[in-house]
């Protein structure tokens, strides 16, 4: 499948979280999105270097400025279950806006058309490292990294775009 780009309606799914009562909850995508704008991030695994010391900690500390210009919701998604994005969560004590949504079986990366195999290397099937500004469930900007890079998916490359 074609990864999704802009212009096009991102797809429904349904994903988890822990929410602040550390109840376990199922969310689908299309109700976080419809009617608003939202940063759709994703990331090729929780506790990685990268996503932990770069892609993350950017989007928490640029939150409101990128609320300041129109974002609703900051939307991660990595294909990992729901506790290990709880405890990842739990290492950004100052996060209040970032939501941590697990994709366990990357079925939503699939219908992203972002999966990135990586089974040579023992972590199986991950997400391409990305970044979405999604207005309205329709895709507005679609920075998408090809293999494990970081050179376009920053929350500075969102604000560029805002």
């Amino acid at each position: 499948m074609a990864p999704i780009s802009v212009g096009d309606v991102i797809p429904d799914g349904t994903l988890s979280y822990f929410d602040e009562n550390d109840d376990q909850q199922k969310v689908s995508i299309h109700s976080l999105a419809v009617g608003k704008k939202v940063i759709l991030f994703g990331v090729p695994g929780a506790f990685t270097p990268t996503c932990s010391l770069k892609h993350v900690p950017g989007f928490i500390e640029k939150t409101e400025e990128l609320k300041s210009k129109g974002v609703d919701e900051i939307l991660l998604i990595s294909v990992n279950d729901p506790f290990v994005m709880k405890a990842w969560a739990k290492t950004y004590p100052d996060n209040k806006h970032v939501k941590f949504l697990a994709d366990g079986s990357a079925t939503y990366t699939h219908a992203l058309g972002l999966e990135l195999d990586l089974s040579e290397k023992g972590l199986g099937t991950r997400s391409r490292r990305f970044a979405l500004l999604v207005d309205d469930l329709k895709v507005k900007v679609a920075n998408i990294e090809s293999g494990g890079e970081f050179t376009v998916s920053s929350a500075e490359d969102i604000l560029k775009a805002l």
